[in-house]
């Protein structure tokens, strides 16, 4: 009986599931049998210390001792519930906590001036001049390794900074709260590209134009602000999705709409014409102006999870250029680091990988809030600036849900049917699938004082999320 069955098997035609190893497929589709090849890799890649460590939660969880699921249910709600919402400019040490004139704040988890790359250091040495603190480059640097001189993370003051993210007590910084929990995020007025602060460039016309932005252009736009009322953020990164934008690199959608906002009230404030149309010229020309308010809008929202005991999400990703750190919700006062990366873009004329920096910029807030990178699918175009193709656009979407834990129910993306966006990261599913976090970023020279050179994809180093795991384990599953 048994010999015809197995007879009769192998006389019918074979249609093959296969899992694992592609070349078994790839056999079989040589030989015209149907196969359906589905990816499957052990947990962690099958490292042994790290299977363990999977044992032990499971373990934790089964016991009792540890509910993840409700504290990362709770984490992720906190993130679609709020509301970040733009209420004025001010200045950083008027506003900021903490804020000094000897403090500068900087992208990225903790890094102490000999450590520094050199787009952070240019813009430590163009921040350090423009609060007039030193009148050279080399009494800068003399300034900055003398001990008298504060740096701190953005991060630790409840600030975001792009690229070198540098921030001084005299700059303007938007003030954006989540009206849903009261928390506030600051951030300064993006300077547009090319040779600015943030990508490290600290010449006479930088400084020049900062100078502007202090007394022209931050007045005029708070003015407009006051006469606007509170600015809904939440439904303005709604409608960016919509047009083509992703929030993080390609953000010329974002800049009209604001600009489509403010020009009502810019119109009836008692300044000169000249001035206005210098404040108007600005913003038209700079598609990046609405990037700084984005990261502070990611900010305040992803912030309202943190501290939450037992969560494993992520609320925390940023770069310094030399190292890259996260920060879970369930350990929010832990930093957790890696090298930063090398990007792999596109460079502006004359320029090559051989001039970059490596990874940097707390703009990966936007990626943690579920926006950027992991809405790549929403911006197509996004490709002519960072490389790849508009598919790849898709794929890397696609991919950012097997390492988050719900979809946004705001964020949507036109060309997947309107589904939400991939939002909050979970470190045990990026630790078990060993897919990491996509992200889209710009991309600085190694040197400080010159600026910005091109723009890509950059991959985290994966040891910074093993590492966040571990220590997640060893505090939940004892």
């Amino acid at each position: 009986m048994k010999t015809e069955k197995i007879n009769a098997l192998f006389g019918q035609d074979l249609n093959v599931v296969n899992i694992g190893l592609e070349s078994f497929a790839e056999n079989l589709a040589k030989l015209e049998t149907p196969v359906t090849q589905v990816e499957w890799k052990p947990p962690a890649g099958g490292n042994a210390k790290l299977v363990k460590l999977f044992d032990r939660l499971d373990e934790a969880e089964a016991a009792g001792k540890l509910d993840r699921n409700t504290a990362n249910q709770e984490a992720v709600g906190r993130i679609l519930k709020g509301k970040p919402t733009l209420i004025g400019i001010g200045i950083a040490k008027d506003v900021v906590p903490g804020m000094h004139k000897k403090l500068i704040m900087h992208a990225g988890p903790p890094v102490k001036w000999e450590n520094m790359a050199g787009p952070l250091r240019g813009a430590v040495i163009g921040g350090l001049i423009y609060e007039g603190l030193a009148k050279t480059q080399e009494e800068a640097e003399k300034l900055a390794a003398s001990g008298e001189i504060t740096f701190d993370p953005c991060h630790h003051h409840n600030a975001v900074g792009p690229m070198a993210g540098v921030a001084t007590a005299s700059m303007p910084v938007w003030i954006m709260e989540n009206s849903t929990y009261g928390n506030r995020a600051y951030c300064t007025l993006n300077e547009g590209l090319g040779k600015v602060l943030r990508y490290g460039a600290n010449s006479d016309e930088v400084i020049k134009r900062l100078r502007w932005m202090e007394k022209e252009l931050a007045p005029i736009l708070k003015k407009a602000l006051e006469l606007h009322g509170p600015l809904d953020m939440k439904n303005l990164i709604a409608q960016v999705l919509q047009m083509g934008d992703e929030g993080h690199n390609r953000n010329r959608a974002g800049t009209s709409l604001l600009i489509r906002e403010l020009a009502p009230y810019l119109v009836m404030l008692d300044e000169d014409k000249e001035k206005l149309a210098r404040v108007f010229r600005f913003m038209h020309e700079n598609d990046h102006f609405f990037l700084n308010l984005t990261m502070p809008a990611a900010k305040c929202t992803v912030d309202a999870a943190a501290g939450i005991e037992g969560s494993s999400l992520i609320y925390t990703m940023a770069r310094n250029g030399t190292e890259f750190g996260i920060r879970l919700a369930g350990m929010p006062d832990r930093w957790f680091t890696g090298p930063a990366s090398e990007v792999d873009g596109l460079y502006l004329p004359g320029f090559s990988a051989e001039d970059a920096a490596r990874d940097i910029g707390d703009s990966v807030i936007t990626e943690t809030s579920g926006i950027g990178g992991f809405a790549m699918a929403a911006a197509p175009a996004i490709v002519k600036f960072v490389g790849g193709t508009p598919q790849d656009a898709l794929n890397f979407t696609r991919k950012m849900y097997e390492i988050t834990l719900t979809e946004n129910d705001t964020y949507q993306i036109p060309a997947m049917d309107f589904r939400g966006t991939p939002t909050g990261i979970d470190v045990v599913k990026v630790v078990e699938t060993g897919v990491l976090p996509a992200i889209n970023t710009g991309i600085a020279h190694k040197d400080p004082g010159v600026g910005m050179v091109g723009a890509g994809l950059v991959k985290p180093p994966e040891n910074a999320f093993q590492d966040a795991f571990e220590a997640f384990v060893e505090k939940y599953a004892r």
